[in-house]
């Protein structure tokens, strides 16, 4: 007798046979009814919450995510409706997935399945596998004695970094002075569909071996310059207490005035210069939910109160 989809799964998660481990989770949802289904999801939702095993936690919350996105709606068809709890909601905007997953479990079991909820716990468990992977990158950057700091900052009295004096004295124009870095840019000869993350470096890390080059740039035929690096950073203390920040490419600028506004990165198309000035800890990561104004911790950092940043890329 064939074993049940539920326990499909999981072997599929743990199973050390590659015929096993690499089926896909389609051919064993495609027939699968709605109650195969949802009995599937309570197995591998009480599986990840018990597995001490990144591997095994992340590949159950994506399998979680692809069943309630793709082959529950599917089955459910949109004559079946349940209206998603406003309270697990909130917690998916504060990015308190395990939460809105409690309440979105505890809903569908009073009101039964439905498209919207299946969406919603769907949107829950793929962004709580990737905070599950963010949280072990943050574990291996933690563990380097000389990043640990940045995690144990959490209040701008406790900020450790100071501008070189070079950066603070104003020149003849009255500006102070720009500071610019340049790097080369990367192009991934062998890259195809990130193949050197998390799945298949762990699957198969033959196949998860790539091969970058660094390029600098030039127009050719415009002039005789030489191939220079083609990505440019310009930093300059201003006399205003926020931390401007502009993207040249994306013609888009920002003017932030608190610690949230850092670590809000999808409200803008700034999220990768908001994550650089993270990782390079002018505004740490340790100080995330923090909610003092930015200009507390500008004023040590330029050692004056009333100056900021400009940072220009």
């Amino acid at each position: 007798m064939t074993a049940p989809a539920a326990i499909e799964c999981i072997r599929i998660i743990t199973s050390t046979d590659p015929a096993i481990r690499n089926r896909s989770l389609d051919s064993v949802c495609r027939n699968a009814s709605v109650e195969i289904l949802l009995s599937e999801c309570e197995a591998l939702d009480t599986f990840r919450r018990g597995s001490g095993n990144l591997y095994e936690k992340v590949r159950a919350l994506f399998f979680l995510y692809a069943i309630h996105r793709f082959h529950i709606p599917e089955k459910l068809g949109h004559s079946t409706r349940a209206l998603v709890p406003h309270a697990g909601h909130t917690n998916l905007l504060n990015r308190r997935f395990d939460e809105a997953i409690d309440i979105f479990l505890a809903a569908q079991k009073t009101t039964g399945p439905g498209a919207s909820m299946s969406s919603a716990l769907a949107a829950g468990y793929r962004a709580l596998g990737f905070q599950t992977l963010a949280d072990q990158v943050r574990h291996s950057v933690r563990s380097l004695r000389g990043n640990q700091w940045m995690f144990r900052t959490g209040h701008p009295s406790d900020f450790p970094l100071r501008l070189r004096p070079e950066i603070l004295q104003r020149g003849e124009s009255g500006l102070f002075p720009i500071l610019r870095e340049t790097t080369p840019v990367r192009m991934d000869l062998t890259h195809s569909g990130w193949s050197d993350i998390f799945f298949l470096g762990m699957d198969f890390p033959e196949g998860a071996r790539v091969l970058n080059v660094s390029i600098d740039l030039a127009v050719r035929g415009a002039d005789s310059a030489p191939p220079i690096p083609p990505v440019e950073a310009y930093v300059r203390v201003i006399d205003e207490p926020v931390l401007r920040l502009t993207s040249v490419d994306l013609k888009a600028t920002a003017d932030l005035t608190t610690i949230a506004e850092v670590f809000d990165f999808a409200s803008d198309y700034l999220g990768l210069l908001k994550s650089a000035v993270v990782a390079s800890g002018i505004v740490p990561p340790g100080m995330e939910g923090a909610c003092e104004p930015l200009a507390s911790l500008l004023e040590r950092l330029t050692r004056q109160p009333g100056r900021g940043l400009d940072l220009v890329s």
